[in-house]
């Protein structure tokens, strides 16, 4: 299963002001954009990082996932949510050749933890053997920064701001991400049911 990112946050949605208020950096001199690559790398880094813990994407944007195989052709979890989308299934068999699948042979399951794709008939059309299937899909929870949750917001904040203030240090201990952070992101992340859970 090999999952990509087809489409990147754009700039002009990253919080680039509010996160320069949040570290309170000064402002009004000649150089106030010195740092805004520095800063929106952190950024990134902090999306990328509570989009890892929560297996929830923050901002809408574009994916690509190669599976092998259906894990359940009744029902394919999806890799993150929420999806919006699904826009569009391809089969590749062992040469190459693609066949797309026509989408009114399958639906989007739509859940806050756990999207799947769903056929509209009894199956999921089969895998070539030694082949692989495509799934391209939308999935987010705000088009934009102003649309998310406060607190998912807020988390990326302090989590980036975390990063700026220990970005010489490459021990473990003071770099690793802080409480604050993991208690606004614990209602987020993905449930466990099962043995052992």
């Amino acid at each position: 299963m090999i999952l990509t990112e087809l489409t990147t946050v754009p700039a002009a949605a990253l919080p680039l002001e509010p996160f320069k208020a949040h570290l309170r950096m000064g402002s009004g001199f000649g150089e106030d954009t010195l740092q805004d690559v520095v800063l929106e790398s952190f950024l990134r880094a902090a999306i990328a990082a509570v989009e890892a813990r929560t297996s929830k994407i923050l901002i809408t944007r574009s994916f690509r996932w190669v599976l092998s195989a259906w894990r359940d052709r009744c029902a394919q979890p999806l890799p993150v949510a929420p999806v919006g989308a699904v826009t569009l299934v391809t089969l590749i068999d062992r040469d190459d050749a693609e066949t797309v699948v026509d989408s009114s042979e399958y639906r989007i399951d739509a859940d806050a933890q756990s999207p799947k794709l769903r056929p509209t008939g009894a199956l999921l059309p089969d895998v070539p053997t030694d082949g692989s299937v495509q799934i391209h899909f939308d999935a987010g929870l705000a088009a934009d920064w102003g649309s998310l949750p406060a607190d998912l917001a807020q988390a990326v904040l302090m989590l980036a701001a975390h990063y700026y203030e220990y970005r010489n240090d490459t021990s473990l201990g003071d770099g690793c991400m802080p409480f604050g952070v993991t208690s606004l992101l614990q209602r987020y992340r993905p449930m466990r049911a099962g043995f052992g859970a």
